[in-house]
């Protein structure tokens, strides 16, 4: 038996070990081909542009958006606004509102309301595109605002090349300085634009989608065979597709457009599951094309890697479980964890390296002092995603819980979330890492800071995740007295 697991512990070690290395090739590249702001082609004749707004029950953030796009830097006669509205909320008749009054101005607009959400957010863009004719289509989520030069700046680099379907511009922040989850969120978001995407679309391989923030070629779509609600991250399966069909997918990082960040931390579990669970479920789906794709071999192993992010989660949460008998065992002593450390400084080189880039010394180095809470973070929700990504392994179909707006304090929003049982057993895996982390010292104590690591992680996320509850506990209380009291007083 202690073979097995040492064997087991071994191969989640190696697979963690060529993951990361993925990781460092990323940084490696990113130094490689650092470069300025891409030029701007000249823009030319305008052409007829949709802007299409999925929603569903955003009654706090879609008014915002609304004004947003309506402030575009383009001309109202080439500018239709679809807002592809699945509310069964207060945002509907906000929205109806909205769009009446951009409409006596002067601005297409168009309300889609369908009976059934079917196909979550996929179904609401396929019906979108169905429902127009322009040649490119612009999609923003609720929670972002885009600058109102955002189409002057995408729309030449689609135009000048038209082997190009798909222009994206980095996510910025609305609300980065909120708390310590916001602030560690927009580290690693950073990050991702900044070095990984960058790195990927510079070096040729495939980059993903990100939702929002970018402007689709019509006929890009639809020859990558449209948008598909078979996993819960629609725009990663479409984006790849499209790649793999032999259109070209261009990142700008110069151009920002900010968004809301999930201020409670229940909100982004659920964001991160729903991810983890869409990324999991697309690696299923598109391994075996990629492999027979035309791709060069550099493309296939990077798309492979990207597709493999969130695995990393449920293999370090397997090494965490049989750390204890192993230890016990005396089985891991002599073995050579040491390249997986050095692997290991990957990641916060790359969170150097995007707040370099983005910001002054100053800003920089704040941004970076959210490192260790996004360490917590990360680690302490490696249960709930690991969950998630075992759903996708399974084939069990989970349904498209959105990530909740604000656009302020979420604890008066009845938007707010509360924990899910994944908190007792959070807590338990507390308790386990303490253990481990006591036999450690005793034992084997180069793996003692490892352990307690894990123990902090996950204390924190339970002991944050209840207190999130009692908050909107009491808030809900309050707000069921006040509501007792103004029908005594109606009486």
């Amino acid at each position: 038996m202690t073979i097995l697991l040492l064997t087991l512990y071994t191969l989640c070690a190696i697979s963690l070990g060529i993951y990361t290395a993925g990781q460092a090739i990323l940084l490696w590249r990113y130094w490689r081909t650092r470069q300025g702001e891409r030029a701007t082609p000249p823009l030319g004749e305008l052409p007829g542009v949709t802007v299409q707004l999925p929603l569903y029950n955003e009654a706090n953030v879609a008014g915002r958006l609304i004004d947003a796009v309506a402030a575009l830097d383009y001309p109202r006669v080439k500018l239709t606004i679809q807002v592809l509205d699945d509310s069964t909320d207060q945002t509907a008749l906000l929205v109806a509102r909205k769009l009446d009054a951009l409409e006596t101005r002067g601005y297409q607009v168009q309300h889609v309301r369908r009976d059934k959400r079917a196909g979550f957010k996929a179904g609401a863009l396929a019906a979108g595109v169905k429902r127009c004719d322009s040649e490119f289509i612009a999609i923003f989520d609720a929670d972002f605002i885009p600058p109102p030069d955002f189409l002057q700046r995408l729309l030449p680099h689609l135009l000048a090349d038209p082997a190009v379907g798909i222009v994206q511009s980095r996510w910025g922040h609305l609300n980065a300085d909120e708390n310590s989850l916001t602030r560690a969120q927009k580290l690693s978001i950073d990050t991702h634009f900044v070095v990984e995407q960058a790195a990927r679309n510079r070096s040729g391989w495939l980059i993903p989608f990100n939702g929002t923030g970018g402007v689709w070629r019509r006929r890009c779509i639809e020859d990558a065979g449209g948008w598909s609600a078979d996993t819960l991250t629609e725009d990663l399966d479409l984006s790849y597709r499209a790649q793999m069909a032999g259109w070209r997918s261009l990142f700008l990082p110069e151009v920002e457009v900010p968004g809301e960040i999930p201020p409670q931390l229940a909100a982004y579990k659920q964001q991160q599951a729903r991810w983890a669970t869409g990324n999991t479920q697309c690696l299923l789906k598109l391994a075996r094309q990629i492999g027979a794709s035309k791709l060069a071999a550099t493309q296939k192993i990077m798309a492979i890697q990207h597709l493999c992010q969130y695995l990393p989660q449920p293999l370090m949460l397997l090494m965490l479980l049989l750390t204890p008998p192993l230890l016990l065992s005396g089985a891991l002593e002599g073995l050579p964890l040491a390249p997986l450390g050095l692997l290991g400084l990957a990641p916060p080189l790359m969170y150097i390296a995007s707040q370099a880039r983005l910001y002054d010394k100053r800003r920089a180095l704040a941004g970076l002092t959210a490192f260790p809470a996004l360490l917590f973070i990360g680690t302490g929700m490696s249960l709930s995603n690991s969950l998630a990504v075992a759903a996708a392994l399974l084939g069990v179909k989970t349904g498209f819980r959105r990530t909740p707006k604000f656009k302020g304090d979420w604890k008066s929003s009845h938007y707010a979330l509360s924990t899910d049982i994944t908190v007792w057993l959070e807590l338990a895996l507390m308790l386990y890492a303490l253990w481990a982390a006591w036999l450690a010292w005793d034992l084997q104590r180069e793996l003692f800071a490892y352990l307690l690591i894990y123990a902090l992680s996950f204390g924190s996320i339970a002991g944050w995740s209840l207190r999130e509850s009692l908050i909107v506990w009491r808030e809900e209380l309050g707000t069921a007295q006040q509501s007792r009291q103004e029908a005594v007083d109606n009486i």
